[in-house]
């Protein structure tokens, strides 16, 4: 994205565990510093006190990194939710080049999913492209708002970094699809499949999803409390026959 707010995604646990990591290091190295090395004869006593005269920073480096190692753990066992690009509240994004007429076309990216890496904006802000074949193809770092997919098959499509909101998924099939990091903030999705998909911090806020069926679907902790208070989490997937709130897990129907 062209965008620098939605670019400068962070993902909060990786951060994390990376902090964690480099404290524990940090820690131990500290405590190393001050192992033994050689056998002494000294009594102890004497040991720390010339430790301390010839190192009067050893017991502050011992603190620090006593100090250190409880933030450590602090973090690992109080973790914060990860937040969606889903989750941003604002993005700039570019005027719509309405002069490209090729534009309203589903394009596999070849580039790798990961990081939604594309030589141009992908932009599918108003196209109608319902029931459009898209199966199997990367598609992240798209951009929609007021885009027609209904009933389009995404079946084992990938979507990393998407932008999708307030747009028409009705009877679209996402079964086996990969949606990472992304945001159907505002769009309608109703009777559409997510059977077996993985939707990781991926934002339903405001999203309609009556009769929409996510069986077998994989949805990390934090979404899946968010999903589960959506008001319109309800019915029965047409298709399918699976009862909405029961496949994602949230319970029995309200």
């Amino acid at each position: 994205f062209i965008s620098p707010t939605f670019n400068t995604y962070i993902n909060t646990m990786t951060a994390k565990r990376t902090l964690i990591g480099i404290l524990v290091a940090t820690s131990t190295s500290s405590v190393a510093a001050f192992a033994p090395v050689a056998p002494t004869i000294r009594p102890a006593t004497t040991h720390l006190s010339a430790a301390n005269d010839e190192n009067p920073s050893a017991v502050n480096q011992l603190a620090n990194a006593a100090s250190l190692s409880i933030l450590a753990a602090t973090l690992l066992f109080n973790p914060l939710p990860s937040h969606a690009d889903g989750q941003t509240k604002e993005f700039r994004l570019p005027p719509i080049d309405k002069s490209d007429k090729s534009r309203c076309v589903l394009n596999s990216s070849k580039m790798g999913q990961a990081n939604a890496a594309r030589d141009k904006l992908y932009d599918l802000r108003e196209c109608n492209l319902s029931g459009v074949k898209g199966a199997e193809f990367d598609l992240s770092g798209v951009i929609m708002t007021g885009t027609d997919l209904s009933n389009a098959n995404l079946r084992e499509a990938q979507f990393s970094k998407g932008y999708m909101r307030d747009s028409n998924f009705d009877g679209a099939d996402f079964t086996n699809a990969i949606i990472d990091r992304a945001t159907f903030k505002g769009s309608s999705m109703h009777g559409t499949i997510f059977q077996n998909a993985v939707l990781t911090a991926t934002s339903f806020e405001g999203a309609d999803v009556e009769n929409a069926d996510f069986t077998d679907a994989y949805i990390g902790d934090y979404d899946i409390r968010n999903l589960c208070k959506n008001p319109t989490l309800k019915g029965e997937n047409p298709t399918t026959g699976a009862d909405t709130r029961l496949s994602a897990n949230c319970g029995p129907p309200k």
